[in-house]
């Protein structure tokens, strides 16, 4: 048997209008691949690949068949941050670059604390930081608890 290796190293987000989802992760500072348009684009988030491609290209590949999906899909992607207070800067920054507020910075049980925002077509992102998260140089997550 072939070992699938333990990475996750691409997230692609179907976008519905590439003209507003481009621009607002430009403006969480984020760095946009210099290869990126408005028929593909990419930003690097530490050792991750978040993808933006047209909702109906990635329909045809990825759901052949199937019509443009609308709603909260029960997906969230995480960005995880060095602080606990961190979570709360982080939630204000991404709510001013245009991400609509979700749920604001809560302690959670398990230990950690998150918040929740949505980009401008819907996509979930929580917030989080758990006492024990580790990164590299690179921010990429080395372990979680």
């Amino acid at each position: 048997m072939t070992e699938i290796p333990a990475r996750l190293s691409i997230v692609t987000l179907g976008a519905r209008d590439m003209g507003v989802l481009r621009p607002f992760y430009r403006g969480l500072g984020w760095p946009e691949l210099p290869s990126g348009d408005d028929t593909w684009t990419g930003f690097m988030l530490g050792g991750v690949l978040l993808a933006l491609f047209p909702m109906g290209d990635l329909t045809a590949e990825a759901a052949p068949g199937s019509t443009d999906p609308t709603g909260w899909s029960g997906v969230t992607l995480a960005c995880t941050v060095d602080t606990r207070d961190g979570v709360d800067q982080t939630f204000t920054a991404a709510v001013a670059a245009g991400a609509t507020p979700i749920a604001a910075g809560t302690d959670r049980p398990w230990g950690g604390r998150s918040a929740f925002v949505a980009d401008p077509e819907g996509n979930r992102w929580e917030i989080t930081w758990g006492p024990e998260a580790t990164f590299d140089e690179r921010g990429a997550l080395l372990s979680w608890g």
